[in-house]
């Protein structure tokens, strides 16, 4: 198996986050999006990563990549067994896509205003979530699961995007992304450009 991946992208983090922490081992190839590879753009039509090859197979969305892994390497499980359990989970990516993912671009690559609109929307949507992170030891979960995998490239960003969260108010946050940091699949998974994003 191959992975292209980006050494700053959350999207890839994450995938490198699951890799990690089922032990995977696989040839990482490290992109920039700006030059991506010949033979990548003719593997993935939309030339973009992650995008993880496995023999004739090719995945290039960051939560199929994840889905998969899961499921070929079943052990330890990044979700849970039961379908009502799962659908709750994938909804929780869902939502996780959608409000937190897809500010990513602005607050990379945005002009000063949008930058500001998306880190603004960022933390007011962390807080709006605060209670949650204090619920169980992960997020929804007493295991670790593809939602954590999910969250973590976010929370470590946070310094790096300038989106500060409050201790008093963030408090379930912190202490969650502390115990995040301090996984060995979790340090394990950074690249020394992410290393970089937190002293």
């Amino acid at each position: 198996m191959t992975l292209f991946s980006n050494p700053t992208c959350p999207h890839s983090h994450r995938v490198r986050i699951v890799l990690a922490e089922k032990g995977i081992s696989l040839d990482v190839v490290d992109v920039e999006t700006a030059s991506l590879p010949e033979d990548l753009l003719d593997l993935n039509p939309y030339n973009s990563v992650p995008t993880l090859v496995d023999r004739d197979l090719v995945l290039y969305d960051s939560r199929v990549i994840a889905e998969y892994l899961d499921e070929r390497f079943p052990h330890p499980p990044l979700m849970p067994v039961d379908p009502v359990s799962r659908a709750r989970f994938r909804l929780a990516l869902y939502h996780i896509e959608r409000d937190w993912y897809s500010l990513v671009d602005d607050l990379e690559r945005g002009d000063k205003r949008t930058a500001n609109r998306a880190r603004k929307t960022l933390r007011e949507s962390l807080l709006s979530s605060a209670e949650l992170f204090g619920v169980k030891p992960f997020f929804m979960s007493e295991e670790f699961s593809l939602v954590d995998c999910s969250i973590a490239p976010i929370l470590w960003r946070l310094p790096r995007w300038e989106v500060d969260l409050p201790p008093t108010h963030a408090r379930n946050i912190i202490k969650y992304a502390e115990m995040l940091f301090s996984r060995p699949s979790f340090r394990v998974s950074l690249t020394e450009l992410e290393q970089e994003m937190r002293p």
